[in-house]
């Protein structure tokens, strides 16, 4: 199946209450702003609950209502659609941030929430794994980020080492 039809799903979540605010990232994410590239999952950032009175959702809430609609757990992955769908929390200031600016776009005139590019390049930074840093790399070759809005966020969130590190190795 299309991945139009597992985020007409997760959208499905969102009216149903299910979920507040989502936003994909990851290779799927980049796809929006990039040339597409393999991959195995989908990075759904949504807020989970923290403690009591906290705002946010449950993933146990999450699983349920997916389960109800036929879809399986592989590992900690949802399959639905035949997309394995990874729900992870936007435990960060930077995700919360990136959860909080997330744009919308459309896939098949389905919308979708979606990081923005400079958001996805800030964590692909932070994360740091070589296949984040080739990303990074594809994005600015690209010119499908803006360098100083990357550098903005990076600052405000204690990762210009992180950039400065990046530059060293592939920029110069």
């Amino acid at each position: 199946m299309a991945i139009k039809d597992a985020i007409q799903t997760i959208n499905r979540m969102q009216s149903d209450g299910v979920i507040e605010r989502y936003a994909i990232s990851g290779a799927v994410g980049a796809t929006f702003y990039l040339e597409p590239v393999a991959t195995l999952d989908v990075d759904v950032f949504v807020k989970f609950h923290t403690g009591p009175g906290s705002r946010g959702v449950s993933p146990k809430h999450i699983f349920n209502y997916l389960r109800d609609r036929s879809c399986k757990m592989e590992g900690d992955h949802v399959v639905i659609a035949d997309w394995p769908v990874q729900f992870l929390p936007a435990g960060t200031p930077l995700l919360q941030e990136a959860l909080a600016t997330a744009v919308e776009k459309d896939v098949e005139g389905t919308p979708v929430c979606v990081f923005t590019a400079e958001h996805i390049a800030a964590v692909a930074l932070e994360t740091g794994r070589a296949k984040d840093k080739a990303r990074v790399l594809q994005f600015i070759e690209a010119s499908a980020v803006d360098p100083e809005r990357l550098k903005e966020i990076l600052a405000r969130h204690g990762l210009s080492g992180h950039w400065e590190q990046f530059e060293r190795q592939f920029l110069k």
